[in-house]
């Protein structure tokens, strides 16, 4: 009886197996199958093609094959080319700042500007000018963008949604309330509740605003910001109080219109206005702790960084050969002060990728796909 048995179940399992086997192949033979339609019509398609072309069949074959080797060379060439860029960010990771990353988002740059700024801070850098690349909520950082409304439009859509979400993230305790702060992983401190951020417009047609945050530790940790102040006495006159107010506590300067104190100029009205933003100002401080601008060399659309601590930071846009209208940020280099156009063009003229203008790769580019 149990030799019966035995030989029934294993019996059982080899009509199983071989249904299975059967079944397998089957399925084998229909995917086969289905392969050979599809060859059989994409035979046929390029046929017709031909006929209707007036060529051969074998040179419309000979054209599919190499636009899929230059498919698949293309993106072969696209990941070798994230792959050794990830490489390289590896490598030099938070060394000499070759390995910043320019933020192409409005929260990417707030995250940055807000590393740069602590650091500074717990450097002793109280006095602060961040310039933002003003980009509003939802863009990008290369796109085309344009302010009919001036300095009021510049201020609501980027200035001062990018300064409150700044405020709204630093963290910059004075004396003893530095010991009830916790530690992130970038050594900055951050409270377990976020700051209550207000805003207050200064001049409406200036687009200027003063932006404060109000901490849960209490004022001693509070931080202010100025938005798009310009050359005009009054901005000076409350940058002055501001300072005094803010004794030892953190005071940033949002975008300002001046680059240095020849901004200025001579004006008939306030004669004395350099002397005052030269005291106010620059006696002060008020260094550049971080910085992110487009400029416009030789044609080419480029990006300095600076993040503190490190050197300013070049790049550019390269045209992505494979992929039209698409392009891929490339570092030229870095510069001690803030870099001129003439930095940029020297860097520019040492790499393959500038070797032409930009219109001249665009009419070989034109000239290729003919």
């Amino acid at each position: 009886s149990t030799t019966t048995t035995t030989t029934t179940a294993a019996a059982t399992t080899t009509v199983v197996s071989t249904t299975v086997l059967f079944s397998q192949q089957q399925q084998q033979q229909k995917e086969q199958s289905e392969a050979e339609r599809l060859l059989e019509r994409a035979r046929a398609m390029r046929a017709e093609i031909a006929s209707l072309e007036g060529r051969t069949l074998s040179e419309v074959e000979a054209e599919a094959q190499e636009k899929r080797e230059h498919r698949q060379q293309a993106e072969l060439s696209q990941q070798e080319r994230s792959q050794e860029r990830q490489k390289e960010r590896q490598a030099n990771r938070a060394v000499d700042g070759s390995a910043l990353e320019v933020p192409e988002t409005f929260d990417d740059q707030v995250r940055q500007a807000k590393t740069a700024v602590e650091r500074a801070f717990r450097d002793g850098v109280t006095r602060q000018t961040v310039r933002f690349a003003l980009i509003p909520p939802e863009e990008v950082l290369n796109q085309d963008r344009q302010w009919p409304g001036g300095a009021q439009q510049m201020s609501r859509e980027a200035a001062v949604p990018l300064t409150r979400e700044l405020l709204r993230q630093v963290r910059a305790p004075t004396g003893d309330t530095a010991a009830t702060t916790s530690t992130t992983a970038d050594g900055g401190g951050g409270f377990t509740k976020p700051p209550t951020v207000q805003s207050q417009d200064i001049w409406d047609f200036d687009g200027s605003a003063l932006i404060t945050a109000e901490s849960t530790v209490g004022p001693s940790d509070d931080v202010q910001a100025l938005v798009l102040p310009n050359t005009d006495v009054k901005y000076t006159k409350d940058i002055r109080t501001i300072d005094e107010v803010m004794n030892d506590r953190l005071f940033l300067l949002i975008n300002p219109f001046w680059r240095n104190i020849e901004s200025w100029g001579f004006n008939l009205l306030a004669p004395n206005a350099p002397k005052l933003a030269q005291q106010v100002i620059f006696d002060k401080g008020y260094d550049e702790t971080y910085v992110l601008m487009k400029k416009s060399v030789r044609g080419e659309d480029c990006v300095c960084l600076k993040a503190y601590p490190y050197d300013w930071q070049l790049y550019a846009y390269a045209d992505d050969e494979y992929w039209p209208n698409q392009s891929y940020l490339v570092r030229l280099g870095s510069t001690k002060e803030e870099p001129t156009a003439a930095d940029f063009a020297k860097l520019l003229e040492q790499r393959e990728e500038f070797k032409l203008s930009k219109n001249m790769r665009q009419m070989q580019r034109l000239m290729k796909d003919d």
